[in-house]
């Protein structure tokens, strides 16, 4: 990614003006490999965003990238409850060996309910609920994310045509309304242990997600 360049003036569906700014970035050495990591900051809300990324991020070149939304249980602690760390490790490991890609890291725990309520959640679903009627038993709708600041982000890297790392049709749906040029979906399915069995079940029944094993 060359500092000065970016993708909005070359991306014909991209916002003019963006709604995050970039507040700082340096190189982060990882168990996986060598990132760079920046910090962004919505301009109309109180959200942040983490983005890890390498190589050259370039409009005319499809790019691996990811949106991942925060998830303390799985991400930091290993909770097997959900896939949700194996996919990030899985995301960093892919664009890794790509030698190019992005990773998105957006702080929307719990689908967007919070860590507190998350953890409510957690608490029904130990009685008997799934991840989908857990939420609507606290009065929250399934999924309150949000991805337009996230495409944004990308567009600030010097992105345009994206090769998106998700299962999720929903998120497909929002990027490309972001103006991104979606040129692929590259699964990203982990092998689910025995406690995420019916949580994954959920997502592919209830919540349409493209798995395509079978449990």
């Amino acid at each position: 990614m060359k500092e000065e360049e970016g993708a909005t003036a070359t991306c014909p569906r991209a916002p003019q003006t963006l709604s995050v700014e970039r507040a700082a970035m340096a190189r982060l050495p990882t168990a996986t490999g060598d990132f760079q990591i920046a910090a962004y900051r919505s301009l109309v809300s109180e959200e942040k965003f983490v983005v890890l990324f390498k190589g050259e991020l370039n409009p005319s070149i499809p790019t691996l990238v990811r949106i991942h939304s925060q998830c303390l249980t799985g991400d930091v602690f290993g909770s097997t409850k959900c896939d949700c760390g194996q996919q990030l490790r899985r995301a960093m490991q892919m664009i890794e060996k790509e030698g190019r890609g992005a990773i998105v890291y957006q702080h929307q725990e719990g689908r967007g309910i919070g860590i507190i309520n998350k953890i409510r959640a957690y608490a029904l679903q130990d009685e008997g609920a799934d991840t989908v009627e857990a939420n609507e038993r606290l009065g929250f709708a399934v999924d309150y994310r949000e991805y337009k600041q996230c495409a944004e982000i990308l567009f600030d890297l010097g992105l345009c045509q994206v090769r998106v790392l998700s299962n999720n049709p929903l998120k497909l749906r929002a990027l490309k309304e972001a103006g991104l040029e979606i040129v692929e979906r590259v699964s990203i399915e982990v092998e689910p242990p025995e406690s995420a069995e019916d949580y994954m079940r959920t997502k592919k029944e209830k919540m349409g997600h493209l798995l395509e094993f079978n449990i």
